[in-house]
């Protein structure tokens, strides 16, 4: 059984602690509408990835006036 000899400090602990932080995400702008968007991800506003569409986006439709 795998038993501590000796108790680890708190100030011990929190130093092995300190690399664990998460970093906040970083956004890109994107070129063709202007959105923030993550890098290496598609915008998912207007569907654009490297300069050219990848998904078509479609036009929001309100169901309330179809009828």
């Amino acid at each position: 059984m795998a038993v501590p000899q000796n108790r680890v400090t708190s100030s011990k602990r929190n130093m092995r602690r300190s690399h664990d932080a998460l970093s906040p995400s970083s956004y890109a702008e994107c070129p063709n509408c202007g959105e923030l968007r993550r890098p290496h991800h598609v915008c998912g506003s207007c569907g654009h990835y490297a300069g050219r569409e990848v998904v078509s986006m479609v036009e929001d439709v309100d169901l309330d006036e179809a009828s």
